[in-house]
C-alpha cells in the first residue's frame, strides 16, 4: 500500500476593496515575568541606606583550598548587613601595630544578612593575605566598611546569563548564585544560568561540592569546570574541560555564550583573554561586565612642592596649588596628578588601598575648589553632594584645599 501524501490546494479568492490597516504583530519574548533586577521588592536597597562601618570579629574559618581560605565574620553588635551580590567591602586590620585595609568580594549572599563571609586566596608578600590566613584567630576583631562596587546581576537584569571567572574571581559568582537559589529564581521559567570557572587543576576549584549541588538540584544552573592541568599526584585524574578558555571551548560549552548577559572576574591576564574570546564569538560588549582589583598606575606623575607664599619668583611647574588645611602643607600639582600623590609628596598621609577608586579607603572632604573624580564605584552620590570626594582618582580642577 502506497504511501499517502499530502495534497496541497490553492484556492482562488475574488479580488474585493482593500481592508483598513489593522494592527501589526507584535512579538513578545516567551518568558513568565518580565525581566527584572535580583530580588526587587525582597531585598533592601543597599543605596537606599548609609552602607555599613563596623567592628567585626572572626566567627569562623573554612579552608577552601590550599590557598584560599573563607572568613566567617560576625558583628560586635548585633546588626544585619545590606548590600548586593558581588558587592566588596574594605577589610581594615591591625597587623603587627599598622592598619592595613584591602578590598574583598562579599561570597555570602545578601539573603543572609546577619553575617559577613569573604573568601580570601593567599597572596605570597602581600600585606595582609598571609595575616588572614596564618594569625587571624577565631574572636580576632577587623573593621570592615562597604558595601562598594557595581559589579552584580542587579545592575543588569537580563533572563540568561553567563558568569566567567578564574582563581578567587569566584567569589561574586558563589554571592550571585546562592541569592539566586535563596530566592528561587534559578530554575525552569525562571533564571537561566551558566558558570565557566577556570582554574589551574581541579584541587584549586573552590566550592566545588557546593556549586554542582546546586546545578544538581537547580533546573535553571549549569556549572562547567575548565582545569589547565591534572591534580597533583593524580595524572589523568581530569576528565572534564583542559586548558586555557577559549572560543572554541566557550562555543562548544555553552553555544548560545555570545546572547547571554556576561559578567567576568579573575586575574588581569584571564580577563584580557576573555575579553579577547567574547569578541571572537560575537558576544555584545554592552553585554559584556567585569570585575578587576587592578591597583596603581605606573608613571604618574609627581607632585611638585609649592613655592612659599611669600616667594617672587613664578612658578616653575604648571599646576594647581593643593593644599591640605589641617597639616599646612601646600604643593603645585601638575596636570594630571592625582591628589593622592599630591599628599605623599607634601608628606601628607591618607589612608589609601585600591588607587583606582574601588575602595573608599582615601574618602577625604574638599573644602574649597573642585576637583575631576573618575571613580568605580567606591564614592555614593549623597556622598558627593556633601563635599567628599577619593583623592586616588581625584585630579584637581584649579587650586582646592583639602581637610587633611
Amino acid at each position: 500500500m502506497s504511501e499517502m501524501q499530502p495534497t496541497l490546494r490553492t484556492h482562488e479568492v475574488q479580488a474585493g476593496p482593500p481592508e483598513p490597516p489593522g494592527p501589526a504583530l507584535r512579538v513578545v519574548p516567551d518568558t513568565w515575568r518580565p525581566v527584572r533586577p535580583l530580588g526587587e521588592g525582597v531585598l533592601p536597597d543597599p543605596s537606599q541606606g548609609e552602607g555599613f562601618d563596623v567592628e567585626l570579629v572572626l566567627r569562623a574559618r573554612v579552608q577552601e583550598t590550599h590557598d584560599v581560605v573563607s572568613l566567617v565574620l560576625e558583628p560586635t553588635r548585633p546588626a544585619t548587613f545590606a548590600f548586593h551580590p558581588g558587592q566588596f567591602l574594605t577589610l581594615g586590620v591591625d597587623v603587627d601595630g599598622q592598619q592595613v585595609e584591602r578590598c574583598y568580594t562579599i561570597s555570602s549572599p545578601p539573603t543572609r544578612p546577619h553575617l559577613l563571609q569573604v573568601s580570601v586566596k593567599r597572596v605570597d608578600g602581600g600585606a595582609l593575605s598571609p595575616y588572614l590566613h596564618d594569625r587571624l584567630a577565631v574572636g580576632d576583631p577587623l573593621r570592615a566598611t562597604g558595601p562598594l562596587g557595581g559589579f552584580s546581576v542587579t545592575e543588569h537584569p537580563a533572563g540568561r546569563y553567563l558568569l566567567l571567572s578564574a582563581g578567587s574571581g569566584i567569589t561574586p559568582t558563589l554571592a550571585t548564585l546562592r541569592t539566586m537559589a535563596d530566592l528561587a529564581e534559578i530554575g525552569d521559567g525562571a533564571l537561566d544560568v551558566v558558570v565557566v570557572h577556570s582554574a589551574r587543576t581541579p584541587d584549586d576549584l573552590v566550592r566545588r561540592d557546593e556549586l554542582e549541588h546546586l546545578a544538581a538540584t537547580h533546573e535553571g544552573l549549569r556549572v562547567v569546570w575548565v582545569c589547565e592541568d591534572d591534580a597533583p599526584g593524580r595524572p589523568g585524574a581530569w576528565t572534564g574541560w583542559r586548558g586555557r578558555l577559549d572560543a572554541e571551548i566557550l562555543l562548544a560549552a555553552v553555544p548560545d555564550a555570545p546572547r547571554r548577559e556576561a559578567l567576568t572576574c579573575g586575574p588581569p591576564g584571564y580577563m584580557a583573554g576573555v575579553r579577547a574570546v567574547l569578541a571572537e564569538v560575537g558576544a555584545d560588549p554592552a553585554r559584556c561586565h567585569e570585575e578587576s582589583f587592578v591597583l596603581g598606575a605606573p608613571g604618574a606623575p609627581v607632585a611638585q612642592e609649592a613655592a612659599p607664599p611669600q616667594a617672587t619668583v613664578p612658578e616653575v611647574v604648571p599646576g594647581a596649588r593643593v593644599r591640605f588645611g589641617r597639616s599646612d602643607r601646600e604643593v603645585v600639582c601638575p596636570p594630571g596628578t592625582t591628589v593622592l600623590a599630591a599628599a605623599r609628596q607634601a608628606g601628607v598621609r591618607l589612608p589609601s588601598s585600591c588607587s583606582a577608586g574601588l575602595c573608599g579607603t582615601c574618602k577625604s572632604t574638599l573644602l574649597e575648589g573642585r576637583v575631576d573624580m573618575v571613580h568605580q564605584g567606591g564614592i555614593r552620590p549623597r556622598e558627593i553632594a556633601q563635599d567628599k570626594f577619593l583623592p586616588c582618582c581625584s585630579t584637581p580642577d584649579g587650586d582646592i584645599v583639602v581637610d587633611a
